[in-house]
């Protein structure tokens, strides 16, 4: 099984950025406990702080892998183009949210990718990552 995590803007500052809303982990330590806990899954890795990169990584893997984890960031309340992405590709796609976006600003509130989303998961910190591969396993 392969797996495509791919984080948009400012997750790359994961551990450094805000930690009281994102934690103190950073994604490096966590993603090398996760391959090592999940280690007959083939699961990779992808950040961009750009728009249509992420739109391209999308479609790259989006015919070929078995499940994308896309957190995209801000732009999962903004980007009509990231929503279409989703909308074109034929692999399954779980949204993940490391904060509840529903317990923050209100424009937060608003996903307009989670829609073209197998499943949405807000608020459980990085273990969101682990349950949204979970439910490629099942």
């Amino acid at each position: 099984m392969k797996i495509q995590i791919i984080n948009g803007p400012n997750l790359n500052l994961l551990g450094l950025r805000e930690p009281s809303i994102y934690g103190a982990e950073g994604i490096e330590s966590y993603l090398e406990n996760l391959k090592e806990k999940y280690s007959i899954v083939e699961i990779d890795y992808y950040q961009s702080n750009v728009e249509g990169e992420l739109i391209n990584k999308l479609h790259e893997v989006g015919f070929s892998y078995d499940g994308i984890i896309l957190n995209a960031g801000g732009y999962t309340h903004t980007s009509v183009a990231i929503a279409d992405a989703i909308a074109a590709i034929k692999t399954p796609v779980v949204e993940v949210h490391i904060s509840n976006i529903y317990a923050r600003e209100e424009f937060r509130h608003v996903s307009l990718t989670g829609k073209n989303c197998k499943g949405v998961l807000t608020g459980f910190g990085l273990d969101g990552y682990r349950l949204a591969l979970e439910s490629f396993l099942k």
